[in-house]
């Protein structure tokens, strides 16, 4: 699916910063920035990340803060046809 697609179907850009300890030194806060569009309010693509995360890496997360934003809906959206030609 394109991306317009996608966003005529209801998905926006969510944007995750992700807090997360160093594995060799647990008192060092690093962050990690994930962008993936998403359906708001559950947003399963950013909850997948998470668990994969917690599942497959070494850094343990502190804390995630995230943003969506929905760039077009069906409304906004408008077919246009034909050509204006100005010499």
């Amino acid at each position: 699916m394109s991306e317009t697609e996608m966003m005529l179907k209801g998905y926006g850009l969510t944007t995750a910063e992700f807090f997360y300890h160093m594995p060799d030194y647990t008192h060092v806060l690093n962050t990690f920035t994930w962008q993936e569009y998403d359906l708001a309010p559950d947003h399963p693509k950013l909850f997948e990340f998470i668990e994969f995360w917690q599942r497959e890496l070494d850094g343990p997360l502190h804390s995630v803060r995230f943003t969506h934003r929905k760039l077009i809906s069906p409304g906004q959206w408008r077919n246009v046809v034909g050509e204006l030609t100005y010499h």
